[in-house]
């Protein structure tokens, strides 16, 4: 049985964390990302400094040993929000859906949002098995598919 755990993101936990956020599928179904996802160094720079960032709350995903993704809940135009990265090689196996709901657990700020590009069903999946509700829609220019497209917003008030 698989052991899923959450716990603060260090320093150490980035190089592994970027490895995983470099991956083509992954990227594309995130849609929106970083415009310079594959720099280290801006990746390095800018997740140190969220570290410190309080309206940030950081955690890695550990299942049993291995380091198999990030989630946090951070702070955009007054909203809370939520957003998570699993290695590929985890996917379908619950993992999302079990961090988030301990992330929930963590975070009390309600309501909270996701976004998730349309077409990325296993993340709608996983807000919906935790709750959130699809309030409405949005375009936005997805970088990772230099393209504008629509994604869907999530709210979650329990």
């Amino acid at each position: 049985m698989t052991h899923i755990t959450l716990r603060p993101t260090v320093v150490g936990d980035l190089d592994i964390l970027f490895q995983i956020q470099l991956d083509d599928e992954a990227n594309y179904q995130a849609a929106f990302t970083s415009k310079d996802s594959q720099n280290k160094e801006a990746y390095l720079a800018k997740y140190t400094q969220l570290l410190d960032e309080p309206t940030v709350n950081n955690q890695t995903i550990i299942v049993d040993s291995t380091i198999a993704g990030s989630i946090a809940k951070f702070v955009i135009e007054g909203d809370a929000e939520i957003t998570y990265w699993i290695d590929k090689k985890f996917w379908g196996q619950g993992v999302a859906t079990t961090a988030l709901k301990d992330l929930l657990t963590l975070e009390k700020t309600r309501p909270i949002f996701g976004r998730v590009a349309f077409d990325n069903l296993g993340s709608q999946k996983v807000l919906e098995n935790c709750g959130f509700i699809r309030i409405g829609t949005d375009k936005g220019f997805a970088n990772a598919r230099q393209t504008e497209i629509e994604e869907f917003i999530y709210r979650l008030d329990i």
